[in-house]
């Protein structure tokens, strides 16, 4: 059912020119917006699940970025499908275990999703690449200003924003950046950063967010505060705290480089020779190879072009993509094909070249 949103991001995959930095990779901002007047997805019935879907898509109706889009009916979609949708970041894993009355419209460009009837009427949720929480809010108020123009939202003068779960009251916002984290990974030093950052009220995750671990020494770092503050003011205090997050990676891998440059440059190399001639591999030891060949483009030691590549392949490689569209195929088979990948990617790239060390990220 999803094979011409697969057609367009393969059309669409970027091997070269990633605007990601060394350290982020990309920013999301989530919205929670629910309907005047209609009670919240989990005690709705059927057919206020369909009236609610139906409304949506008539306000996403003329939209330009839904023109050329994709709408999916969740019930009507396969184990399969739906999990390369989570891979993809397009729909939640909370989205998936719903059936009836569910669906989620994806902009032609990937960048916007908004989905309907998880466990408010809607999550409309912008993606970018890199740093860039201010310039994509301001994307996503100028639509949610829209959408707010076309359908009764549920606001309280006192709260804000209604929503299922209290903790989303008032702004529905929720930000987040996921970064590269190899430095302090390596350094031992991450779970001092994830202390610190809880204590600041923000949650940091792994790739897929609530529940998964940081393969490929990836992180998504968002705020958990919604009530009490403007949406300018939680941006600004997560920001602040990611830059120093930002400041702590650079400062680790100097320090690291510095004391252990000789084994780093040996993990490197490993990965590198892993990458090119294994034949079998899971997720998780292909996520943390990728992730030294990443930190190899941030050293100099491969071109810059060479971190688009990296960037995707670290999707590409996620048991759904590897997997689609043979619905029932065994782990090993899932592990031969993502090594074969991995192989037929790498043994196209340059040699590592050390002499090209650099120490400027």
């Amino acid at each position: 059912m999803i094979e011409k949103l697969i057609e367009n991001l393969n059309a669409k995959k970027s091997k070269t020119g990633s605007k990601a930095s060394p350290v982020v990779i990309s920013s999301r901002i989530r919205l929670a917006r629910n309907l005047k007047d209609y009670v919240f997805p989990n005690r709705a019935n059927f057919t206020q699940r369909c009236d609610i879907l139906s409304k949506v898509e008539a306000a996403l109706e003329g939209d330009s970025k839904f023109k050329k889009g994709f709408f999916y009916k969740i019930g009507d979609l396969s184990q399969l499908e739906k999990r390369l949708l989570v891979e993809r970041h397009l729909i939640s894993r909370e989205l998936c275990e719903k059936e009836s009355g569910s669906g989620v419209f994806i902009s032609s460009d990937h960048s916007c999703s908004v989905m309907i009837n998880e466990e408010d009427h809607m999550r409309i949720q912008f993606l970018k690449n890199g740093f860039n929480l201010n310039a994509l809010w301001k994307i996503v108020n100028q639509f949610d200003d829209l959408m707010d123009s076309r359908l009764p939202y549920a606001y309280s003068k006192d709260y804000g924003y209604l929503t299922a779960c209290p903790t989303n009251l008032g702004t529905g916002l929720r930000a987040s950046v996921m970064m590269h984290l190899p430095g302090l990974t390596i350094s031992e030093n991450i779970d001092k950063v994830i202390r610190a950052s809880n204590q600041l009220g923000l949650a940091v995750r792994g790739l897929f967010g609530e529940g998964s671990e940081a393969s490929g020494h990836i992180y998504q770092i968002s705020n958990q505060q919604t009530l009490g503050e403007s949406e300018g003011d939680i941006l600004a205090r997560l920001g602040g705290v990611l830059k120093n997050i930002l400041e702590h990676e650079l400062n680790a891998r100097y320090k690291y480089i510095e004391d252990h440059k000789a084994q780093l440059f040996d993990k490197i190399g490993r990965s590198y020779g892993v990458l090119r001639n294994a034949h079998i591999m899971n997720s998780d030891e292909a996520m943390n190879h990728l992730s030294f060949m990443r930190m190899a483009v941030d050293l100099g030691l491969f071109e810059e072009e060479f971190r688009g590549l990296i960037d995707y392949l670290f999707m590409e490689i996620q048991p759904g993509h590897i997997q689609y569209p043979e619905s029932d195929v065994s782990v090993e088979f899932r592990d031969i094909k993502r090594a074969e990948i991995l192989r037929n990617n790498f043994q196209k790239l340059p040699l590592v070249n050390f002499d090209n060390f650099s120490e400027q990220f």
